[in-house]
């Protein structure tokens, strides 16, 4: 099985990973099925300097999709074995069936909010 984390914010993909309003994690069968959903609101300062990584990694998380995100968490993301699938837009549930068909590529764009590059750290 596979779970997959998505940053949400209202049931929509939020283009904010540092700060989103909470996560969705799909677990996903081997037949590429969602068989559960559960939500995760991280810690108040879920940017640089939280526990993010660990707590997703403790779920379970293996692949995450989302809108944008600085390359420095990306790269963390993926020092822990978390695969990262960004440009993802929409409604999460549409977000997820085009990761589970293979249409959804990562798209590497950075985000660039405020004029910093966000998500340095996370």
């Amino acid at each position: 099985m596979t779970k997959i984390a998505v940053p949400t914010k209202g049931g929509l993909v939020d283009e904010h990973f540092g700060h989103c309003e909470s996560f969705t994690i799909a677990t996903v069968d081997d037949a590429k099925t969602i068989i559960s959903r559960e939500s995760f609101t991280p810690p108040p300062q879920c940017g640089c300097k939280s526990d993010l990584i660990p707590t997703l990694l403790s779920m379970g998380v293996s692949v995450l999709v989302a809108g944008n995100m600085g390359e420095g968490a990306v790269m963390r993301l993926r020092q822990n074995g978390i695969q990262v699938f960004r440009g993802a837009s929409g409604p999460v549930e549409e977000a997820l069936a085009a990761y589970l068909a293979g249409n959804l590529a990562d798209r590497d764009e950075l985000c660039q909010h405020h004029g910093h590059e966000c998500g340095h750290g996370l």
